[in-house]
């Protein structure tokens, strides 16, 4: 039988052991965790391709030992195989970070009230994340890179000009290098979380994600805008929910001055109090300007964040509005005109004109 037919064969068998094994492997990894609940066993599929391919490894390196060879072939072959080693060692690391942040983040939950907490850990440890992810690839590509003497004696010999190249890189990855800067910086300092409410650009909205280079905010009406994260580093935006979600909701209304306001802040009161919106917290109301024609009236409640302040003054406004026209028509917004005419000429008039009638001036 020719060299190279036993050679292949003794591959094939070896691959096929490899892949045979790994399937029993996970087979009873499965059944050992049957009665655990549906996240561990997610967790285990997730780390099947780097023990795969370790395993597919050491097969290929065993039978490289036994099989008829020639020399050249086989230095190709075994540098290969590091190579390999190298990117599965690469992989496996970043699966162990992902399943790391995954067991981490699981005990903070964003979907309750008061997930002050769950926000500050979720967002650092995602930037955090992916700043790593970056590191593991440069470092497991660079160790690759560096098997290689060819692109070994390039990469030093380009690293000893520090000319012009140099320069070129470094301008070109400058935005790259200041996106990253500021995921660290954003990652320690936090002026942002995931799902805080924030105004930027005049949108308001909810932080969704937060990459290595970009962030994603959910605007209201369910579109998205996205910002480069040095945006949040360089200029000035609105965080509604830095220290505490609770928001106090203001409503301005413009009344006449015939308004009687104690019965208006009972009602006002009384409407708040009712609404299961409020956070019986912060309640006001108060005279806060006198323009020519009204009066300025303003209303303060609180709510647990922004969502429920809103309604909560979409509420009150529409209540009042209802109780204005019920009970305080007088209150309502008029227009007052004063008018003036000659007694004598108004007399004449209607001496001249007896049968028609004419208004006497007096208010509107």
């Amino acid at each position: 039988m020719p060299s190279w037919t036993i050679t292949s064969l003794i591959f094939i068998a070896a691959l096929c052991f490899a892949w045979a094994a790994c399937f029993l492997l996970y087979r009873l990894a499965q059944k050992v965790l049957s009665h655990r609940d549906e996240f561990w066993r997610k967790l285990l599929s997730r780390t099947r391709g780097p023990v795969q391919l370790a395993m597919m490894i050491m097969a290929v390196s065993f039978a490289a030992n036994i099989a008829p060879l020639p020399l050249r072939e086989g230095n190709l072959l075994r540098h290969a195989m590091l190579i390999a080693f190298i990117a599965c060692v690469t992989w496996f690391v970043r699966i162990m970070l992902e399943i790391w942040m995954t067991l981490h983040l699981r005990r903070f939950r964003l979907d309750v009230e008061d997930n002050l907490l769950a926000r500050k850990h979720v967002t650092q440890t995602r930037i955090l994340e992916r700043v790593a992810v970056v590191l593991i690839v440069a470092i497991g590509v660079s160790a690759a890179l560096m098997t290689i003497d060819g692109v070994r004696q390039y990469g030093v010999s380009l690293l000893a000009s520090a000319g012009a190249a140099g320069i070129v890189v470094g301008l070109a990855l400058q935005p790259v290098l200041r996106n990253l800067l500021a995921g660290i910086q954003l990652a320690l300092t936090q002026p942002i979380r995931i799902d805080d409410a924030v105004i930027v650009e005049g949108e308001w909205g909810n932080i969704e994600e937060i990459t290595s280079t970009y962030v994603v905010v959910r605007i209201w009406d369910k579109r998205r805008l996205i910002v480069p994260l040095n945006y949040f580093m360089e200029q000035p935006f609105q965080n509604w929910t830095r220290n505490d979600a609770t928001l106090i909701g203001t409503v301005l209304i413009y009344l006449d001055y015939e308004v009687s306001v104690p019965e208006l802040r009972a009602e006002a009161e009384r409407i708040v109090r009712a609404s299961p919106l409020w956070n019986r917290d912060v309640f006001a109301l108060q005279v806060t300007d006198f323009r020519e024609n009204v009066v300025e009236v303003r209303i303060l409640a609180s709510a647990t964040h922004a969502g429920k302040a809103f309604d909560l003054r979409c509420e009150i406004r529409e209540k009042l509005l209802a109780y204005l026209q019920r009970e305080q028509q007088a209150a309502l917004p008029r227009w007052r005109e004063t008018v003036l005419a000659d007694q004598k000429l108004l007399a004449t008039m209607e001496a001249t004109q007896p049968g028609q009638s004419y208004a006497r001036p007096g208010r509107s």
